[in-house]
């Protein structure tokens, strides 16, 4: 940091295995010159407000590829401290979490595809019950004076909708083709981010080096490392949020299980794990995640019964309200250790600013923003300008 009174101490030790060293005592603070507080400050924060404004999608994919790195980098870490050179140690942690995917699906492919070819099955069983359904409804209309067709003669509005659909076939290619294009920029969007993280793993140590040059020196300990302390940040928020996953998915399973043991729901018992898998998936995505988790097991409930699929959405309700008053606050409060209201905050302004990509990316940053608030409220001082220093930021 240019302009300071304090001299940074000398860089890290080189050597892999060792990456801290601790010194005899706690560095004094970095004092900020009223000059840098008046003048370079301010310019700082204005050049990287228009760098980000300009950089748009390339800077979500570098952030997204460090959030992926920092995740990461504790088991390449692990894996070069038993010896292992880093460049294999990258390459067995990926290939190590592709294979764990790998066993999960094919752990999960069973019970999911019996269900899915269960369900797929009772489709046309369910098309006929709804059409039953419509039936009885214009019936009861048409007894009650108001003329509404849901069924002409001959046809069901389900065969109605798919001859609308087959009339409007150019629309549908011309979407399909807009959907490609979008599939194939995602694609190489993805590719980007993996080569990306690669190389950040690959190049970590000489990042956490460069990082700590021009960071404020911390005490040479573990606990005030600022790279240390950034990784720690992201690894717990995404260890809170499988755990909350894993949490409302098995929840949901259970609770669809037992509604279709009581018969409030029928097809529970036989679609409860299917269901469950995909709330708790649809989990990891923030503020509209529960929402869209929720969607096919009320759909399926409404083939069935309307009051049925009442019963599933007042199910979804209640759980989206556990989830928020009881499951959230008791595993974020310890993992981000943020006030929930700046949460909500973090995640509604990602969702605006970059859509689903920056609710997903909102958490990690506002953890790394934290740690980075925190670390230098206890390492920087301001020059007062009524003579003397004042401590911290904060």
């Amino acid at each position: 940091m240019s302009g300071v009174s304090e001299k940074a101490p000398e860089a890290a030790p080189e050597s892999e295995g060792e990456l801290f060293e601790a010194p005899e005592h706690a560095p004094p603070p970095v004092v900020v010159p009223r000059w840098v507080q008046l003048v370079l400050l301010p310019i700082s924060i204005l050049a990287l407000w228009a760098v980000a404004k300009a950089a748009g999608k390339v800077l979500v994919i570098f952030i997204v590829a460090t959030v992926i790195a920092l995740i990461l980098n504790p088991a390449v870490s692990f894996i070069q401290r038993r010896g292992l050179p880093r460049g294999p140690a990258v390459l067995t942690v990926y290939l190590a979490f592709f294979l764990t995917l790998t066993v999960i699906g094919v752990l999960l492919a069973n019970p999911i595809s019996n269900q899915v070819a269960s369900f797929a099955r009772d489709v046309p069983h369910l098309v006929k019950q709804a059409n039953k359904t419509l039936a009885e409804l214009q019936s009861s209309l048409n007894r009650d004076g108001l003329h509404v067709h849901f069924i002409a003669q001959g046809e069901t509005a389900l065969q109605t909708l798919g001859d609308k659909i087959v009339k409007g076939s150019s629309s549908i290619v011309s979407f399909g083709g807009g959907l490609l294009t979008e599939v194939v920029e995602a694609g190489f969007d993805v590719l980007l981010v993996f080569v990306l993280s690669v190389y950040m793993l690959l190049y970590g140590q000489r990042i956490g080096r460069l990082v700590r040059r021009h960071m404020p020196p911390g005490d040479g300990t573990p606990a005030d490392d600022y790279p240390t302390l950034v990784q720690n940040a992201v690894s717990r928020y995404v260890g809170g949020q499988l755990l909350f996953s894993v949490i409302m998915g098995a929840t949901a399973t259970l609770a669809l299980y037992v509604f279709g043991l009581l018969g409030i729901f029928p097809d529970g018992k036989r679609f409860a794990v299917v269901f469950g898998v995909f709330y708790g998936v649809m989990e990891l995505i923030p503020y509209i995640g529960p929402i869209v988790g929720a969607l096919p097991a009320v759909l399926v409930a409404l083939f069935t019964d309307p009051i049925s699929a009442l019963w599933v959405g007042l199910l979804f309700v209640g759980l989206q309200q556990l989830e928020g008053h009881v499951v959230a606050p008791q595993i974020f409060g310890h993992t981000l250790r943020i006030n929930p209201l700046l949460v909500i905050f973090t995640l509604l302004l990602g969702l605006q600013v970059e859509g689903f990509v920056g609710a997903l990316i909102a958490l990690p940053i506002l953890a790394i923003l934290r740690e980075t608030a925190v670390y230098l409220n206890r390492h920087v001082t301001f020059e007062s300008w009524h003579g003397g220093s004042r401590r911290g930021l904060l």
